[in-house]
């Protein structure tokens, strides 16, 4: 039988028993880890040694062969550091296309890795949160249960990079991608500054596939119109198309610019932010019931039974607070003003979508974690730094991103099809063939 911790009672009985052992079970760990790693190595090189036993020169001799191993390398791990010596793979074929000579490529351990990617999207967040670069070593090293890589002459290299990264991300070409839905915000975090906050200008689309994904992250150092503008002018000089509708807060300058560089994009405001503006011109005992009535405007089951329970809302509240009800003002008889418009955008688009349409959800939860936890450091650090951290946590978080319910339907959005009450019901070429339809009538 396999014993983690000695059996005897002097181990039992000292101080450190229970530290050797959680050394001993930390050993294990990295000794498992180290031994499936070995393993998932070896089985990755027979599978691409196998897969070419047909390819043989002249001689019959076989163009793809084992050839030993790398050198000893120390990989970082969630389990903590583990020694790696990867096998090796001699491939003598050449790329027909190319000519040049084709090489293995581990899928489990890259090249030069040093570690995994959960640690790698550790560091960032540290960063972020404040955490000097001389600090990562004494902070990790048992944890982790090596030092290596850990240096802040490595960490110093890493946040130089990933500036890098996150200067090529806000200058690469749009014209390949069409962003149908646009989520925006402005995020201002408190992190490793102490001068002011960073202001960092959101911007997160779904493509034409369903798929979610970020813009643009740029500092704005304000909220402002003009901020906005150049933003968004940016995005137009490098390809982008005018989204079909944007969702964001009512109290961004993003709605004037937008108005000025993509004319067409329709305009819907975030129901969180609203209903947080409302409740804060409520009395705290009212805002219970209150929460409750703006509900039943936002998850109406169409637009006219969101009306008719804004008029409600209306009628309800009017007398005692009409600062509250002029946030969400109904006109009389029902018909909507252009503020409670801008709040129900979304029923004219697929119901599936409704739910990723209200809010800016996207944008918030992704921040939440840093937006909690936010802190201002001792030294000022730098803008550029935190900007390229914040880039590395969305890079970090869109890997786990989910696409928009229903997918399929984000092309007829921007096709231009026509939905009431949710459902489809028009087509972009029904209306070319009942024109068709039309012309010959006439004829």
């Amino acid at each position: 039988m396999l014993k983690i911790v000695p059996d005897n009672d002097d181990t039992n009985h000292h101080d450190d028993g229970a530290a050797a052992g959680s050394s001993l079970l930390d050993a294990i760990a990295r000794d498992g880890a180290r031994q499936m790693l070995a393993t998932a190595l070896q089985a990755e090189v027979a599978a691409y040694v196998d897969a070419a036993a047909d390819d043989v020169d002249d001689n019959g001799h076989r163009l793809v062969v084992r050839n030993g191993y790398h050198a000893t390398r120390e990989v970082t791990t969630a389990a903590g550091s583990v020694p790696v010596r990867a096998p090796r793979i001699n491939d003598k074929r050449h790329d027909p296309a190319t000519g040049e000579r084709k090489r293995f490529a581990s899928a489990i351990l890259p090249a030069w890795a040093r570690k995994s990617p959960q640690v790698a999207e550790v560091l960032p967040l540290l960063y972020l949160h404040g955490l000097s670069s001389s600090d990562f070593a004494p902070a990790l090293e048992q944890f982790l249960g090596s030092a290596d890589g850990l240096s802040p002459a490595t960490i110093t290299r890493l946040t130089s990079q990933w500036q890098d990264e996150a200067a090529a991300f806000n200058t690469r070409s749009l014209a390949g991608t069409d962003y149908v839905y646009v989520w925006v915000d402005g995020i201002h975090l408190k992190v490793r500054l102490n001068q002011d906050k960073i202001c960092l200008l959101v911007m997160i689309g779904v493509r034409a596939d369903g798929t979610k994904e970020l813009i643009a992250l740029d500092d704005g150092h304000r909220e402002n119109t003009e901020s906005w503008a150049d933003l968004l002018r940016d995005c137009k000089r490098r390809g982008m198309a005018a989204p079909v509708l944007a969702i964001g807060d009512g109290a961004l300058g993003f709605w004037a610019a937008v108005r000025d560089v993509f004319p067409p994009t329709r305009e819907q405001r975030c129901w969180f932010h609203k209903i947080a503006n409302v409740l804060n011109a409520l009395p705290t005992s009212a805002q219970p019931s209150a929460k409750k009535a703006l509900a039943e405007i936002w998850q109406a089951e169409d637009r006219a039974h969101a009306e008719t329970a804004a008029m409600a809302f209306a009628e309800e509240y009017g007398a005692k607070w009409p600062k509250a009800v002029a946030k969400v003002p109904p006109q009389a008889g029902g018909a909507p003003t252009d503020d409670l418009d801008l709040l129900l955008e979304f029923y004219d688009y697929p119901a599936e979508h409704w739910i990723h349409l209200r809010t800016t959800n996207p944008i918030e939860s992704t921040f939440a974690t840093v937006r909690l936890r936010q802190r201002v450091t001792k030294g000022p650090g730098s803008r550029a730094a935190g900007i390229a951290m914040a880039f590395k946590l969305i890079e970090s978080a869109q890997t786990r991103w989910r696409a928009v319910n229903a997918p399929h339907l984000v092309a007829l959005v921007r096709a231009g099809a026509i939905f009431e009450k949710g459902r489809l019901v028009e087509r972009p070429h029904d209306q070319t063939d009942h024109r068709s339809e039309d012309r010959q009538q006439a004829a």
